[in-house]
């Protein structure tokens, strides 16, 4: 893109805040505020700013219990339908153990310390503090480091961004894969009532998927409130379960004791740790828990984890233990197992709309991915719908839904059945798992400033479970990992393609600039321009020289608006800027001002609402009489640059079918003049 343009991917999305438009609104001074730190100590709970999501804690009991209820749907909802198929698959499958009480023990008590260790030490205590303004994710962190590290050598930036892409990368693989799965199996309840039904699953999961991404567009806030009360019963429903199978096998209650998993490697040797690739797909939504944070705020994601999801999990998967204690004929589904006779189909409905709810965790997950990749410069702009104006980060993204939805639905297709999707699940969560764990350390040291003997024996913990979950499930390639990773490699391919070339587009157009003062100089030098009366803006992506889109209008019409407006949109390394601090003005004389706006990456730009708060500059910008000027180009792939001509073209490609710029920045599409040029790249 040349610089008069706005850049596909390089403004920030998200809601402003009633506040931040209320003050703004208000100032009635001028807001040249220096942009904030980006970024902000780790090492407390305390509120992150007044637009931080985090801020959620500080509405009172009422809005947190709220929020919590609202996360058991959104949040826990892949964690929480684990037991449907976590057991199943270590005692009934291509990879089974024998079903034995050494097995069945050990099995258990590898379930129970992967969810202390790593989804309750890792995730909830710990990665929860490593947020950026209450915001998490991989870009989350990559941009805390970026913005707290300017000392960072260029190959360690490097190595950052790699491991960013990468475990996004992943997490639109696992995305893909959860709602299948998640679903297939709630279905797979019907089968064990009657096989007359079998025909049916496929279908009906079908069905239940296509109508799962269709109510997206009302926002995770409202999807949340409706399927929070829901999973309230499914939770209660679980530990229900649980105890009444506990009670009458209470001796595996036993299985606490970690004794009982280092027992099951000795005596299971490489077969152990084959299983072990199934054991983890009991914590399969820890690192979608991360990334939704933004959605709800970490005291919420909190409470709900200590107090209703953890125990009912564990109450439920030591029940499933002690149904194949007694009867291991039913290790088929142990699930379904525990549930009476006489509430079978009841109970196959509940956990279809529970499925349905662990769907949401990915879905909300890849949402607030894809939406800061685009902030980032790792995609194009796509067109992103805030869903509500109280709450950050509730936002919906049509493409990337029936991108899901025809993906997901392929995947249900092309298995058939839980047990071949469970194949193809959980490689790509365990390699998340360990990139989290490395940026943890890296923030840990260089953020907060821990010693290295405090952060390295936590960090060697973690990964003592993320590198045994990854050694398992790299087994699992050729059963079906393999789809999992070479949907990472296509993102990965397509985010760092259009990284570089907009890197190499930069380099084009640098070249091609004219500093602002030799251009206002020509103007004094020579004979005066026709000035006409309103406003010109021109948007420029650097915050210097004079955008080219001004030259060429100015070569073939020959005249200028009474006010020109250099208008610039920036991203910060934050998620949020307030009102107070996202404009700075300058005077050029003639006429010429030069405006720099500042987002977070959970931010929208709109431009009109800039022009407003240039009020407080003495800048009275007109709407009705005001002219946008923006840059449309043709990129040709025979240029200077070193990239591959193939990834030349898939640059042309994604530059082509990037989101209308006029709707994305707001602007009057009345308003608006394109000037079209030809680039070579």
């Amino acid at each position: 893109m040349p610089p008069e343009s706005p850049p596909p991917g390089d403004a920030r999305t998200s809601a402003e805040s009633p506040e931040d438009k209320t003050a703004g609104a208000a100032a009635g001074k001028p807001l040249d505020a220096p942009a904030p730190q980006a970024g902000h100590d780790g090492g407390h709970d305390g509120a992150h700013g007044e637009n931080a999501p985090g801020a959620h804690d500080a509405h009172g009991t009422g809005r947190t219990m709220g929020l919590a209820l609202a996360a058991l749907g959104v949040v826990y909802g892949d964690i929480g339908t684990s037991p449907l198929y976590a057991v199943k698959e270590c005692f009934h499958g291509p990879h089974a153990i024998a079903l034995s009480t050494v097995n069945i023990m050990g099995v258990l008590s590898l379930i129970l310390w992967s969810l202390i260790i790593v989804v309750s030490v890792k995730y909830v205590v710990f990665m929860l503090r490593a947020d950026n303004k209450g915001e998490g994710g991989v870009f989350a962190l990559l941009s805390l480091l970026n913005a707290k590290n300017d000392t960072t050598s260029r190959r360690g930036k490097a190595v950052f961004v790699f491991m960013a892409i990468f475990g996004a990368a992943l997490l639109y693989g696992d995305g893909i894969i959860t709602p299948a799965i998640s679903v297939l199996s709630a279905m797979e309840g019907l089968g064990v009532a009657t096989h007359a039904l079998d025909p049916f699953i496929v279908p009906g999961t079908c069905l239940v998927l296509i109508s799962l991404f269709m109510v997206q567009k009302h926002g995770t806030d409202r999807i949340g409130k409706v399927f929070g009360p829901i999973m309230i019963l499914w939770f209660l429903t679980l530990a229900g379960l649980g105890v009444a199978s506990i009670a009458r096998q209470p001796e595996v209650l036993a299985a606490l004791n970690p004794w009982f998993a280092v027992r099951f490697f000795a005596e299971n040797h490489l077969h152990g740790m084959i299983v072990l690739g199934s054991v983890i797909l009991c914590i399969t939504g820890g690192e979608a828990l991360y990334a939704d944070m933004g959605h709800f705020g970490r005291r919420p994601i909190r409470l709900s984890w200590c107090c209703m999801v953890m125990p009912a999990l564990m109450l439920n998967y030591f029940g499933q233990g002690a149904l194949l204690l007694a009867q291991p004929d039913l290790a088929f589904n142990p699930f379904y197992g525990l549930v009476p006779e006489s509430l079978l189909y009841p109970m196959v409905a509940l956990s279809t709309m529970a499925t349905v709810i662990a769907s949401q965790a990915m879905i909300s997950g890849v949402y607030s991915l894809t939406q800061q990749a685009v902030q980032l410069g790792f995609c194009p702009r796509i067109r992103i719908v805030n869903t509500s104006a109280q709450t950050k980060g509730q936002i919906y993204l049509p493409g990337v839904n029936n991108a899901m939805m025809v993906a997901c639905l392929g995947l249900v297709l092309a298995f058939k059945s839980s047990s071949g999707l469970a194949a193809a699940y959980g490689i790509a969560v365990t390699i998340d798992m360990t990139i989290s764990s490395l940026f943890f350390f890296f923030v840990a040291r260089m953020l907060w400033g821990w010693s290295l003997w405090k952060a390295l024996p936590l960090v060697c913990l973690f990964l003592l479970f993320d590198l045994s979950f990854l050694g398992s499930n790299l087994l699992k390639i050729a059963d079906g990992g393999w789809f999992t990773l070479t949907v990472a490699a296509l993102i990965m391919i397509a985010m760092a393609t259009w990284r570089d070339g907009k890197a190499a587009l930069g380099k084009q157009f640098q070249a091609m600039g004219l500093p602002i003062d030799l251009f206002l100089n020509s103007l004094v030098a020579g004979k005066p321009p026709v000035r006409i009366s309103g406003t010109g803006v021109f948007m420029s992506v650097s915050p210097a020289g004079t955008p080219i889109t001004l030259l060429h209008h100015y070569k073939h019409n020959k005249v200028l608006h009474e006010q020109v407006l250099l208008l610039s949109i920036g991203s910060t390394d934050t998620p949020f800027v307030s009102a107070r601090q996202r404009l700075t003005v300058t005077s050029l004389g003639h006429g010429f001002y030069r405006i720099i706006a500042r987002y977070g990456f959970m931010q929208t730009p709109n431009v009109p609402e800039l022009l407003r708060l240039a009020k407080g500059h003495g800048l009275v910008v007109d709407m009705q009489s005001a002219s946008f000027y923006l840059g449309r180009e043709s990129l040709l792939t025979s240029g200077p640059s070193r990239m591959m001509r193939w990834r030349k073209s898939l640059f042309a490609f994604m530059s082509r079918n990037a989101w209308n710029a006029t709707t994305f920045f707001g602007i009057p599409p009345g308003r608006v003049v394109e000037l079209g040029t030809q680039v070579e790249l």
